[in-house]
């Protein structure tokens, strides 16, 4: 059998790195929504219902404003991050299901209601999308406190 030169070793190496990172993301996706409420399929209709309703005030990623917790000129709050950065894992779903379709008023808030273009099933994907975005103790914090 003929060793294997340098030059294959220096090309193997980077390529098999490379492979093996996409595989471990892939798989720490696929666990992080396999033990999460929702699937895939969920997730991304969250991602485009996100993106449609709720990105001009809570950011593409939903980081929400970086000042959140400083009232405006007339004492409202602004959008806060739902990246679990902020306080929406310590309401149980079923509030951030209502908060999405009623609007925020009920809570002091000034965030409008959507219930008149979006379903209940509409705001849970949404509630998917942002907390895709919550690191998996937090999440597990959130299932805890939602039990």
């Amino acid at each position: 059998m003929k060793p294997i030169s340098n030059k294959t070793i220096k090309i193997f190496w980077p390529l098999l790195l490379i492979f093996s990172t996409l595989v471990f993301a892939l798989a720490a996706n696929t666990y992080r929504t396999q033990h999460r409420w929702y699937d895939e399929d969920t997730l991304e209709r969250g991602a485009k219902l996100f993106q449609d309703n709720c990105v001009a005030c809570h950011k593409a990623n939903a980081e929400g404003s970086a000042d959140w917790k400083m009232r405006d000129a007339n004492g409202n709050l602004p959008p806060p991050p739902l990246n679990g950065t902020a306080h929406a894992w310590h309401h149980p779903k079923a509030t951030l299901v209502s908060q999405i379709l009623e609007g925020g008023s009920q809570y002091g808030g000034t965030m409008p209601g959507f219930g008149h273009k979006l379903t209940a099933k509409d705001a849970e994907a949404t509630i998917a999308f942002f907390q895709s975005k919550w690191s998996d103790s937090l999440y597990q914090q959130w299932v805890k406190r939602d039990e």
